[in-house]
């Protein structure tokens, strides 16, 4: 279990996770439609998720979001590393009624994300371009390798529910268990 606190003038934000899921999820970033997404999110991926932010989203939602991106990233950076004894790969396609994304990931401990995506708007008060903002941040204090990938769709709260979703389930894969295969890489470390 790991937690990390962020304060800034920005946002206060303080998040716990476990990949045992020893504790309850409990969501409250001040940003609804990003806690159904993070609530998806620790469904499908098996991880509890503790988090609570106090934004200014009398802006708007970008610090909020962001920054829920960095803390999430630097918790599961501080769980999962150093890696040893898991697949460290994880892919999924997931499908929400007329939608389909797909996530592709490395727990390589070199941060990169392909974020291929062709939507614009909101969903409610949401601001669209603010997934990416999120997997961005999440991706790169995480030390994960991400392609996120719009396979077809046009409902844009479907489409974003599968790429939270299909992150879920390829970080879930990822993390399965192999003893067999010690630590995932050739080079003896990641």
């Amino acid at each position: 279990m790991t937690e990390i606190i962020r304060d800034t003038k920005e946002t206060q934000i303080k998040c716990t996770i476990d990949l045992d899921k020893t504790i309850q999820t409990k969501i409250d970033t001040g940003v609804g439609f990003l806690d159904h997404m993070l609530d998806a999110l620790s469904k499908h991926s098996g991880i509890a998720i503790d988090i609570t932010c106090n934004g200014d989203t009398h802006i708007d939602d970008h610090h909020s979001v962001e920054d829920c991106g960095i803390v999430i990233g630097q918790a599961l950076k501080k769980e999962i590393f150093p890696i040893k004894e898991v697949e460290r790969y994880g892919n999924a396609t997931v499908v929400m009624d007329e939608a389909s994304t797909t996530c592709a990931l490395d727990l390589s401990n070199r941060p990169y994300l392909v974020y291929e995506f062709n939507i614009f708007g909101k969903v409610g008060n949401f601001d669209v371009e603010l997934v990416e903002e999120f997997f961005h941040a999440l991706t790169l204090n995480a030390g994960i390798t991400c392609h996120l990938i719009y396979d077809r769709g046009t409902n844009k709260h479907h489409i974003i529910e599968a790429t939270f979703k299909a992150f879920a389930v390829a970080l879930r894969r990822a993390l399965v268990q192999n003893k067999k295969i010690g630590i995932p890489s050739t080079k003896g470390i990641l």
